[in-house]
């Protein structure tokens, strides 16, 4: 058995509530007095691709349709830093696309910029790790692992992250 403790970092969305929160959206601008006489105003999740996908006739539905979509992932608790909404894109025939993709995992560039960050703090007996698209951090020290957890809370990194693997 290992006398040092550790934990993950790592990110993620919750697919279902982001599921939940289109459904919802999609609800409120079907009933919405601004979108009664779009002839397109679709928002598509698409679970595989890990994409939201905004259709619609004009560029300032297209930014409504986005602030309704965002305000519902807020209410359910998913993170917006995790979105990476694309520009809006005209397509054929008057109408305007925006594709929004969900970060499910740490990158590579952001996985580094963490373990700086840990090693920058200089915390006594602290080993940050890369593995795959999760940060691993071990110490002797349960303690000094809860300092790095709350460090890592006030830092931003572009995604939300979660602490998961806490032994």
């Amino acid at each position: 058995m290992s006398k040092d403790a550790s934990f993950d970092i790592t990110t993620s969305v919750d697919l279902q509530e982001v599921d939940n929160a289109v459904n919802q959206a999609a609800k409120e601008i079907a009933q919405r007095y601004d979108f009664k006489d779009a002839h397109l105003a679709t928002v598509e999740f698409k679970r595989g691709e890990g994409t939201v996908a905004l259709s619609t006739d004009t560029d300032m539905r297209l930014r409504a349709m986005w602030d309704i979509l965002q305000s519902k992932l807020i209410r359910r608790g998913v993170p917006v830093q995790n979105l990476d909404a694309g520009e809006p894109t005209p397509g054929g025939g008057d109408t305007w696309h925006r594709t929004v993709t969900l970060k499910q995992s740490l990158d590579g560039e952001t996985c580094k910029k963490v373990v700086a960050a840990i090693k920058a703090q200089k915390f006594k007996k602290v080993q940050a790790s890369i593995q795959g698209d999760t940060v691993r951090v071990t110490s002797p020290s349960r303690d000094e692992l809860q300092t790095v957890i709350g460090f890592l809370r006030g830092e931003d990194f572009g995604v939300a992250l979660s602490f998961g693997n806490f032994r």
